[in-house]
């Protein structure tokens, strides 16, 4: 199973980014897909999750502000982030749980700063 992110970059506060992930591989059974990101300094944060059934959970800095979506076909979790502030820079790493199993994508960078 592999996991490859896209998106990331460098954006100015206030402004908006997407991330998206793909999954490739024998997957079956995929139950949750999410975003956790790591900042220097703090410990890793749950950034976003959506279950199976398509329910999303955000992490406390971050509700009302992005928004995590799925699509089964693609086995792919895109996060939507909007009014960035400069506390969302960090490595952003995507994840999928397939029968108990967390599998892990390399991490995309998201600076914000102006």
């Amino acid at each position: 199973v592999q996991l490859q992110a896209f998106g990331g970059g460098l954006v100015q506060p206030g402004g908006s980014l997407s991330l998206s992930c793909e999954a490739s591989g024998s997957i079956f059974g995929i139950s949750d897909m999410g975003w956790y990101r790591l900042a220097p300094g703090n410990q890793r944060e749950l950034v976003a999750l959506i279950t199976s059934g398509g329910t999303p959970i955000y992490g406390h800095s971050v509700k009302g502000r992005f928004a995590i979506s799925r699509d089964n076909a693609k086995n792919t979790v895109s996060l939507q982030m909007n009014s960035l502030e400069r506390g969302d820079t960090a490595v952003y790493y995507c994840y999928i749980r397939s029968y108990g199993m967390d599998y892990w994508g390399g991490g995309t960078l998201v600076t914000v700063s102006s």
